[in-house]
């Protein structure tokens, strides 16, 4: 009898062993179901936050809600989408996806859709930026939290593989100790508050990756030639994300790693000033990060010993690694490769039961210190972080 029964229980050890592996394999590659939300005339689709999903065998899109019917009919087409809806909210209670992307460059409805897609057990990603105020983000933040739901924000920088080496280099030495950063917006039409609430963020949410959390924050905000004052705070026509003032803004954030951080955004510095992003400085050379979908950087090493010809010493830095790589991924390009980068480590995330690289909060955190610039441009005051006024400041 002995014998026997040592051979069923082995028997069953191994029934079980087999059961649980193939049941976790089962579930780390079956397919999950997506639905993307738009809203055509109010931010559209983002950056072509409708094509996130193309082409992954781990995902099936089910449907996209856009209460504009020409627009669903061609989201559905673009996405591959099997149904649409002219509400979201009925989508979401119909279909029950997995994931559901937040598409439109208009905040406005962020929340909204956020706290919906949430409470039907969703995972999230949103394009950026991904709440109107810190509250919006707080109150999306903890009810995924408590969920157990996973947010990732379209900071695509964040996630090019230049930046990764970058930010790799930096900790081991690649110029020294690091010293500041001076980031820069794109200052084109929206110069001053609009391009910091729109294409700052990209540079803050890199600032923070390379120099740590913010301490204080100081800022002047200046609106044709003068200060700007809280009256004059208004919704951009063509970006709506939230309040914006100033068309003139330079502000200092002191880090808590002892870096000293800038930002300018100016009227008419667009030409001169050179494409949006960022120039790190430490100790032993400089760093110029061209921001975008596809960061590109130059490298100037002891720059002491070449003061008289900075210009042609300047080399271009990839990490020792093929550039043409840099701007396709899984057979996509341009921003479709960028999305997938972020959409991959997403996905990974979830399975792993990790924060995503370019993860709400980290993009809460950029969207805060755009705060902490409007608050203390308009007071004058220094502002100490993090932000203890989760309203916007300019409501």
């Amino acid at each position: 009898m002995k014998p026997a029964f040592a051979t069923r229980r082995h028997l069953l050890a191994i029934g079980s062993t087999f059961f649980a592996t193939n049941f976790l394999r089962a579930a780390s590659t079956s397919v999950r179901k997506a639905a993307i939300i738009g809203h055509t005339g109010a931010g559209d689709y983002g950056h072509g936050i409708e094509k996130i999903f193309q082409g992954m065998p781990d995902v099936s899109v089910v449907a996209v809600a856009d209460p504009i019917e020409a627009g669903r009919a061609k989201a559905m087409v673009s996405s591959g989408a099997r149904k649409g809806y002219a509400e979201y909210r009925e989508m979401l209670a119909r279909e029950k996806p997995d994931l559901v992307a937040i598409a439109p460059r208009w905040a406005t409805e962020h929340h909204d859709m956020a706290i919906a897609a949430l409470e039907a057990g969703a995972h999230l990603y949103l394009e950026k930026p991904f709440a109107i105020t810190l509250a919006e983000g707080d109150t999306i933040l903890s009810l995924a939290k408590q969920k157990g739901l996973r947010i990732a924000v379209a900071h695509v920088a964040r996630m090019a593989p230049v930046v990764h080496r970058l930010e790799k280099a930096l900790r081991e030495g690649l110029i020294g100790d690091l010293l500041e950063i001076h980031t820069i917006g794109k200052m084109d039409s929206r110069a001053g508050g609009q391009d910091m609430m729109v294409l700052g963020l990209h540079v803050f949410d890199l600032a923070r990756l390379f120099a740590g959390d913010v301490e204080w924050c100081q800022a002047s905000i200046r609106h044709q030639k003068r200060p700007a004052v809280l009256a004059e705070a208004a919704e951009s026509a063509s970006d709506k994300v939230g309040p914006v003032v100033g068309d003139d803004i330079f502000a200092h954030f002191a880090m808590k790693s002892g870096v000293n951080v800038t930002f300018r955004s100016r009227v008419g510095l667009e030409r001169v000033a050179g494409p949006f992003g960022m120039e790190i400085i430490g100790t032993q050379g400089i760093v110029r990060l061209k921001s975008g979908f596809a960061p590109s950087l130059s490298l100037l090493l002891n720059p002491d010993r070449v003061a008289t010809s900075r210009v042609e010493n300047w080399q271009t830095w990839n990490g020792g690694v093929d550039s043409t790589t840099e701007t396709t991924f899984e057979g996509l390009a341009g921003y479709d490769a960028s999305h997938r980068r972020v959409v991959r480590d997403w996905l990974d995330a979830i399975r792993e039961q990790r924060e995503p690289l370019a993860s709400g909060e980290r993009a809460l955190k950029a969207i805060e210190m755009a705060h902490g610039v409007f608050a203390a441009g308009i007071s004058g005051e220094r502002v100490p972080f993090p932000l203890m006024k989760r309203t916007h400041p300019l409501m």
